[in-house]
């Protein structure tokens, strides 16, 4: 497995489809971050590809990023790791901002249970 450093993160490569993003703790993601994130990953992967978000740490983004962290046509769909009430809240939250958006996207608790649902939804 091959993993890709940003300044914000890491992203593991699982395979040319997949990509397993972890953002660092505290991280403010705002649109310089987003621009970066949606460039590497148009780089790095053959579209349609899918993503597993891990939010192994706490971390926000601004109204911006909230609005286009997720909006890139390349993307086929998202599974969101969270290990913590709070996390699974706030990801859920924004989702729910983002209903126009029509992300495919779920929740998940554990690690391999999301990557089970990401396999089926290649």
């Amino acid at each position: 497995m091959k993993i890709l450093k940003l300044r914000f993160g890491e992203i593991l490569v699982l395979n040319k489809n997949l990509a397993e993003v972890i953002i660092n703790e505290g991280i403010v993601m705002d649109m310089g971050m987003v621009n970066e994130y949606h460039s590497f990953l148009l780089e790095n992967f053959e579209a349609p590809f899918s993503l597993l978000v891990n939010k192994k740490y706490a971390y926000t983004y601004t109204f911006e990023a909230q609005r286009e962290i997720a909006n890139l046509p390349e993307i086929k769909s998202m599974a969101v790791v969270t290990h913590r009430y709070l996390t699974h809240m706030a990801t859920d939250f924004l989702i729910n901002i983002n209903s126009d958006n029509n992300w495919k996207i779920k929740l998940f608790r554990l690690r391999e249970e999301a990557l089970d649902w990401l396999e089926k939804e290649m």
